[in-house]
């Protein structure tokens, strides 16, 4: 109360105050609590001139006259249904906004809705990304994780023009009548939202770099010029578009963002790619017995490698460069390893072209950092000098070119027959031979036939399985000079299960004597007794037709015999 009396005083002793009439009359006219009364207002001006009349007495006296006067104000405002504070109130004063939007009359939560409605309603208006030669994507708003960084805005709306003494609420509702308040709704946007758009929006337009290559052309190496690429780089322009967005973007509009794209060059200079042309190392292996469709698989494979250029450091995935198994890619149904079975898969055949792909990298002596055994043993390469991909497993082979120059796979078939072709700079001394050897550690041979019945299929119906040794074997890499042996160095070791032979055999038959000799044979676990069981059924039921019934039942009654006497010799008895 002392502060207010002060600033009347000092104000007093500072200017000279209009005529009676002319201060009641303002007061009536400007004063927050105009509408009091005449009475008020009265009272009022004979305050303000009770302090004009004592400008001229001592300051004790006149602080004593003003505490009076004031006190006498205030009872008439009391009195006349006014107060000098205003009752608490939580809607929003007339004049105030938010990014020009009326909030006048709102409660704290309806403005908090309005606004965030206005967030979402923003949040739908789209920035358009674009790359170069003209391509582009659209992506809103709320996609870049559109927020409202300043809620609290709405609380300071609300209790605007309600705080501070009279002197300054007076000032505040004045300001709001003559020019508002108007807050900014600050915006912020989630640069992982707007990273995670870039990835997988703009993807599209990365156009790599195509290095210079080889291609061989009757037996003569060409030199294909390589392409400029580009890359959209992820970073910078996750930074374009937040900076954009937080800056230069006039909100309810559309905008525009230029993606920020990195020159992807491509490898390859004609002067060492013409130095290309020394044999490094190369390996044949045969797929006579293989049927169409495995024949057809290995000859797409080494078309997928086949004209592969490598640079020096690049790394090369078989997996990667022949995939996906599928028949769209050149594939076909064939036999493949599966957990130690033979099963018919899209690609089977497949790690021919790797194991061949293997032996030609090991003779040219790059860098091999990912190989795989079979899980049985194969035919058309010693014990661990194979290599085996497969998806399901997750197996590749992989190699690095750890020359100094580039290098060249060739690969090609003919006669059933696959070659792969390393060409490269020769840089190994003349007098150096490298060759590889199999050692077989153990070897273990299955004792028995497995037969699986199959009730489902007719007698005569038999799928049979070949057998399969189990092996421990290493490679070793033996280096000679001038044919004198002075290295060998343990290149890998492989475990190969042991299988054997197999045989699902259909027993399915009207004549229940039929079935028993084939149930009896199986118990034999002999898979070539089980095929002569199948001729001497097909033989009596050939020779059943022209017999009488009794003749019938006496044969029957004979193999039941027969039967019997098989099961019991099987079971030991």
């Amino acid at each position: 109360m002392s502060d207010v009396i002060r600033q009347f005083a000092d104000k007093g002793a500072e200017h000279e105050f209009q005529k009676e009439k002319d201060t009641k009359n303002y007061i009536i006219d400007h004063h927050p609590y105009s509408g009091a009364g005449d009475d008020c207002s009265y009272i009022a001006v004979v305050f303000i001139s009770g302090i004009e009349r004592n400008f001229k007495m001592n300051r004790m006296k006149t602080v004593l006259m003003t505490a009076a006067m004031l006190v006498c104000v205030f009872a008439c405002m009391a009195v006349a249904g006014k107060t000098v504070y205003a009752a608490p109130n939580d809607t929003i004063q007339t004049g105030i906004s938010a990014d020009g939007m009326d909030l006048s009359g709102m409660t704290q939560e309806q403005a908090q809705g309005a606004v965030q409605s206005y967030v979402n309603e923003l949040g739908q208006a789209q920035v358009q990304l674009q790359a170069q030669d003209g391509q582009s994507v659209s992506i809103s708003l709320s996609e870049l994780g559109i927020s409202w960084k300043n809620p609290e805005l709405v609380s300071e709306a609300v209790s605007l023009g309600k705080k501070g003494n009279i002197v300054a609420r007076y000032k505040a509702e004045k300001d709001l009548q003559n020019k508002g308040k108007n807050y900014p709704v600050v915006l912020d946007f989630d640069k992982e939202a707007i990273r995670q758009a870039v990835t997988e929006r703009c993807s599209k337009f990365n156009v790599e770099a195509i290095d210079a290559h080889l291609t061989r052309v009757d037996g003569s190496f060409q030199i294909e010029d390589g392409q400029t690429g580009y890359v959209v780089d992820e970073n910078a322009s996750v930074a374009a578009i937040y900076d954009y967005l937080t800056g230069s973007w006039v909100k309810g509009e559309n905008g525009n963002v230029a993606l920020v794209m990195a020159v992807d060059e491509p490898k390859g200079k004609t002067e060492e790619l013409a130095k290309v042309k020394d044999v490094l190392g190369t390996f044949t292996t045969s797929y006579s017995t293989s049927g169409a469709s495995r024949s057809k698989n290995v000859a797409n494979g080494c078309r997928l490698i086949n004209g592969t250029t490598l640079y020096p450091g690049d790394t090369f995935s078989t997996y990667n460069t022949v995939k996906p198994f599928s028949t769209e890619n050149g594939y076909e149904m064939a036999g493949s390893y599966l957990n130690g079975k033979v099963v018919d898969s899209i690609g089977g055949g497949i790690c021919q072209v790797s194991t061949t792909l293997y032996n030609a990298v090991l003779r040219a002596e790059l860098e091999v950092t990912e190989r795989h055994n079979h899980s049985m043993i194969v035919t058309y390469v010693d014990p661990s000098a194979d290599a085996a991909i497969a998806e399901s497993s997750g197996k590749d082979f992989v190699f690095v070119n750890n020359t100094d120059y580039p290098i060249y796979i060739d690969g090609h078939t003919a006669d059933k027959k696959i070659t792969f072709t390393i060409y490269g700079v020769e840089t190994r001394a003349k007098n150096r031979v490298v060759d590889y050897e199999s050692e077989v550690i153990e070897k273990k041979v299955p004792e028995a036939d497995q037969i699986i019945a199959d009730a489902s299929q007719p007698i005569g119906v038999i799928s049979v399985s070949s057998a399969h040794i189990g092996y421990k074997a290493r490679l070793w890499k033996i280096v000679k000079e001038n044919g004198v042996e002075v290295s060998r160095e343990q290149v890998n070791s492989s475990n190969y299960k042991m299988s054997p032979r197999t045989a699902t055999v259909g027993i399915a038959s009207p004549d229940p004597n039929a079935t028993s000799q084939m149930q009896a044979a199986i118990a034999t676990s002999s898979i070539d007794t089980v095929k002569a069981t199948i001729s001497n059924i097909k033989a009596q039921q050939a020779a059943a037709a022209a017999l009488t019934p009794e003749q019938l039942q006496a044969i029957a009654e004979a193999q039941a015999q027969a039967a019997q006497a098989q099961q019991d010799a099987a079971a030991g008895n």
